[in-house]
């Protein structure tokens, strides 16, 4: 039994396995763990990758081949002769190139070093990148990158530069899909258009081969590189900024050259070592003197012409800006037509941040590749910095107010086109264009502009009308009422248009402005003029014509109107930008010259003529002075201050060109001083002109302004500007337009007996003596004198400080025909008498002082005189508020004594005590012959009153005049005609 138990368990016990079983086994299971291992791990890897792309885009190929295709293009800027002024503004110089000119030198160097299997791979080298890590972990002296191409340009077009794995695998999958769409060579062109460089000898940072070359080498041509400086560039992509041999101004870094060489050396021997080159060729690029190769340094154009360049930048902008809104409507428009019951497009683009779409347009400027060709000529632009650079020609800096500051601008009549500006004098300590973007008080150089222009054009005025220089009472809300002033405080009465513009006289220019034109038409011919600053607020400023404007006007914008005059009238809405051409070489906008007539050739002319002699005979006198070319360039301009010298101005022009000039500090509560600098925009106007003369002569190609059809000359009566009577005494001969030569007759004066009262004509009581009442030639104003006193008198009451009455009377107040009588009431009694009566001699000819007699009614005084004893003769009179001073003539040798006496208006007479002798009983007064103060109106060159001469305001008929009635008062005158506005030209 036992050994059948025992042959049972031996049958039941398994059969034992062979050792080759029990390995296939074992293999058989570490394959299917390995397989699930694979699978686990691939699953990981795909949600790893998953989860690193799952927000990544998978990009089409029409995106592919756009955004690898779209590069960053460097643009230019050129004077109007095609030079260049430089690239815009852009820390980057980018040029494209293409495939074809690329040489295979260079080709050949940048393979060698960054992918030398670039044509084998799919996009990822499996064996540089081992290659790569290899010689990274053994600090080999020779290391190549591991990444190809491909996955650079992937990196530098879709992703950003950081180096993180995240980033690595994304590169990757894009270099697969690159390769996928895109050829080798547009790969291998797209990444050398892309890849930095580092610095250029002009600090800008070169980014793609063609920029490379140019920005280090100086060459524009490719084919000019030899072998040492191809990969002396290859070598640079790796670490541009450690391998720069210029810094970011340009200038020489030797130690970065030093690693950028070694690293040359690397690229050749890859070179060598592909076989790209020989050994000869490899001996000869190590002997290269590189360094003697570099380009030269050069300034940015943004450090030679900054204030231009900037200009030119804002302006083309703003081009852009304008065509791509054109775009978006087009655009919209076509939407909206397409789109059945649409309810219309939103508007323009710039209806939405203004500010932001013009940010957009300047970066589009300056990534687009633009060539914008400016209107600016490069001798005018460096004649006119010639003198604003020069600190010899300006106030030396104050520490109080800073640095005088000047801005000017040329323009071109005929077209428009700005040839040269200066923009101020540093653009370290402001960068702002004073020419272009600061608005400032016009001051008198308005008047030309919406006083005197419109006026001619309408008819109201021709340069020999006669304007009243009076004042004017203005409301004023904060003070009640305002009275405006002349800059030389005095009012000068009846004048000339002309003579008014010359002497820049404020109130016949505030009377135009006001009464004559009216505000709104004024400022509506201003903006027809190209002046857009003007504000609501200006049209309620009745001072708006001398400079009282809410903002003021830019100098481009005044200079621009003024350059309409010299263009017979026809204004071009100025412009710097001639044209603009894109990339591919296709012009997208170029500048049309399109004139609108706004005033006629005569009122330009006349307006010209006028103008002329403000330099002649006017306030210019410093231009006259300053300026070398009167024979060869003709000139004519304008002044203008504002109160207290904040700003001058000048504006002038020739038949050519106009130039505006203006001085003054960044702030403008910071004045001028002295007379110097109140006359600095006339010496810089007429140094800048005189620059530019001899630097660009061609411009300055008309010898005259020439004289349309319509012009004439005519002689007029200097009271009324209207064709003389037998009456008239005064006249002025000028210019005129023809269709608005005067047919009336001169009704500007009369004949008539008054009585003078502190400077005023009265028409005197009943009774008042005969002696002292007046009989002449009166003229016959538009408000009468005693009307403007009354107007005075109550707006003084109103006002907390104001000048005495008497300093607003105008200078030709006493030949004002009266008009209201003699205020002076008799009081019934004798006046008390004069008193302190003294007798001097001066120049051996006695002078009689005396004390005014305290009576209000008094008329005027007499005087009398004895000689030898004899009886005592009346010898003069004078009225009331006149003098008090008689200068008889009698020499001193004379045995004579003199008395005194007050006389009221009823003819009542005070005698005074006797001087030298008693005082006798006053006898019945004789009328004189001639009495002081009665004579006619002052002739040829005597003014009232002692006052300086000035031209065309007291004119008399020339000699000989034909259109002067034979027998007139003019003609047994006899005077010359004096030198001024007023006469023949």
């Amino acid at each position: 039994m036992v050994e059948e138990k025992k042959k049972k368990t031996a049958k039941q016990r398994p059969p034992r396995r062979s050792w080759l079983r029990r390995f296939g086994s074992v293999v058989k299971w570490v394959f299917i763990l390995g397989i699930l291992g694979l699978l686990f791990a691939g699953g990981a890897v795909a949600g790893y990758v998953t989860s690193i792309v799952k927000d990544d885009p998978v990009r089409s190929e029409e995106l592919i081949q756009q955004q690898v295709s779209q590069n960053a293009i460097t643009g230019f800027a050129y004077f109007r002769d095609g030079q260049p002024i430089g690239q815009l503004r852009t820390e980057e110089d980018r040029r494209i190139i293409e495939f074809n000119d690329i040489p295979q030198l260079v080709i050949d160097a940048v393979l060698a070093i960054e992918d030398n299997n670039f044509y084998e791979h799919v996009g990822i080298d499996f064996s540089g990148t081992l290659r790569a890590v290899k010689q990274k972990l053994l600090n080999e002296s020779v290391q190549t990158g591991g990444s190809t191409l491909t996955q650079q340009l992937a990196r530098r077009v879709f992703l950003n530069l950081d180096r993180t794995e995240d980033r690595k695998i994304k590169e990757i999958l894009l270099s697969l899909r690159l390769e996928r769409f895109l050829s080798k060579q547009e790969i291998l062109t797209a990444y050398l258009n892309k890849v930095p460089f580092g610095n250029g000898s002009n600090g800008y940072n070169v980014y793609g081969i063609k920029a490379a070359a140019k920005g280090i080498f100086g060459l524009d041509d490719l084919d000019k590189l030899n072998i040492a400086q191809a990969a002396y560039l290859a070598g640079l992509p790796q670490l541009p900024s450690k391998y720069s041999a210029f810094n970011g101004i340009g200038e020489f870094n030797e130690t970065a050259f030093g690693r950028a060489m070694e690293r040359q050396k690397l690229v050749l021997r890859r070179m060598l070592e592909e076989n790209k080159i020989t050994t000869t060729q490899y001996n000869e690029a190590l002997q290269f003197d590189i360094q003697a190769s570099l380009a030269p340094y050069t300034k940015k154009a943004y450090a030679t012409f900054p204030y231009l360049m900037l200009e030119t930048e804002r302006k083309a902008a703003e081009i852009l800006l304008s065509i791509n809104e054109s775009k978006h409507n087009e655009e919209t428009t076509e939407d909206a037509e397409a789109t059945e019951g649409s309810e219309g497009s939103e508007g323009s683009a710039a209806s939405g941040n203004d500010t932001v779409l013009l940010e957009e347009a300047r970066q589009q400027l300056m990534t687009g590749g633009y060539r914008v060709y400016t209107t600016i000529d490069k001798k005018v632009y460096s004649a006119m910095h010639s003198i604003s650079e020069n600190s010899d020609n300006f106030t030396k800096d104050s520490e109080k107010r800073g640095k005088e500051q000047t801005a000017g601008m040329m323009i071109d009549n005929k077209t428009g086109a700005i040839l040269g500006m200066i923009e101020g004098r540093d653009f370290n300590i402001e960068q702002m264009n004073y020419a272009t973007q600061m608005i400032r008080q016009p001051g008198s150089t308005m008047k030309p502009i919406a006083a005197y222009l419109p006026a001619l054009d309408s008819g109201f005025i021709q340069p020999a009308s006669i304007l009243d220089d009076a004042p004017i009472v203005l409301k004023d809300g904060s003070k009640g009422f305002h009275i405006p002033k002349n800059a030389n405080n005095r009012y000068q009465g009846l004048v000339t248009a002309r003579y008014a513009l010359n002497k820049s006289l404020n109130l016949p220019a505030l009377k135009l402005f006001i009464d004559k034109v009216g505000i709104d038409n004024s400022w509506a011919f201003a903006k027809k003029l190209g002046i857009t600053t003007i504000q609501d607020d200006d049209y309620n400023a009745q001072t708006g014509v001398i400079g009282g404007l809410r903002y003021g006007v830019s100098v481009e914008e005044l200079t621009n109107a003024y350059s309409s005059i010299g263009n017979n009238g026809a204004f071009n809405d100025a412009y710097m930008i001639e044209k603009i051409v894109d990339s591919q070489g296709k012009i997208i906008y170029q500048h049309k010259v399109a004139p609108e007539q706004v005033f006629s050739e005569q009122t330009a002319y006349l307006m010209t003529d006028m103008l002329r002699t403000v330099i002649t005979e006017g306030t210019a006198s410093t231009v006259k002075n300053t300026y070398d070319h009167f024979k060869d360039v003709p000139i004519v301009g304008k002044t203008g201050s504002t109160q207290n010298y904040g700003d001058v101005w000048f504006m002038g022009y020739t038949p050519d060109v106009t130039l505006g000039m203006w001085v003054g500090y960044k702030e403008q509560i910071n004045t001028l001083q002295g007379d110097t600098q109140k006359r600095q925009a006339q010496t810089l106007w007429a140094k800048v002109m005189n620059a530019v003369i001899e630097k660009q002569p061609d411009l300055f190609v008309t010898k005259e302004f020439a004289q349309p059809e319509g012009i004439v000359k005519k002689t007029v009566s200097a009271y009324s500007g209207k064709l003389p009577t037998k009456l008239t005494d005064k006249f002025t001969t000028d210019l005129f337009n023809a269709k608005y030569v005067p047919t009336d007759s001169d009704d500007g004066i009369s004949r008539a007996k008054y009585i003078s009262y502190n400077g005023v004509n009265y028409l005197p009581l009943e009774g008042t003596p005969d002696d002292f009442l007046r009989e002449k030639i009166v003229v016959k104003r538009e408000k009468p004198i005693q009307d403007l006193i009354k107007e005075l008198l109550a707006a003084f009451d109103g006002m907390k400080d104001h000048e005495s009455l008497q300093y607003y009377m105008p200078s030709d107040a006493k030949s004002d025909f009266p008009t209201e009588v003699d205020p002076r009431v008799d009081d019934g009694t004798a006046p008390s008498p004069p008193g302190n009566v003294s007798v001097s001699y001066s120049t051996g000819k006695a002078v009689i002082a005396f004390a005014a007699s305290g009576s209000p009614d008094v008329v005027g005084y007499r005087l009398y005189r004895s000689l030898n004893g004899g009886a005592f003769q009346k010898q003069a009179v004078i009225s009331a508020g006149d003098s008090t001073v008689f200068k008889p003539g009698t020499p001193q040798s004379a045995n004579a004594t003199f008395f005194v006496t007050a006389v009221d208006v009823a003819g009542h007479e005070t005698a005074s005590g006797n001087v030298a002798g008693t005082a006798p009983t006053p006898e019945p007064t004789p009328t004189p012959e001639v009495l002081p103060g009665t004579e006619a109106t002052p002739e040829g060159n005597t003014l009232p009153d002692g006052a300086e001469e000035d031209p065309g305001m007291i004119i008399v008929n020339p000699p000989g005049s034909a259109e002067v009635p034979a027998g007139s008062a003019g003609n047994a005158a006899g005077g010359n005609s004096t030198a001024g506005s007023g006469n023949a030209h």
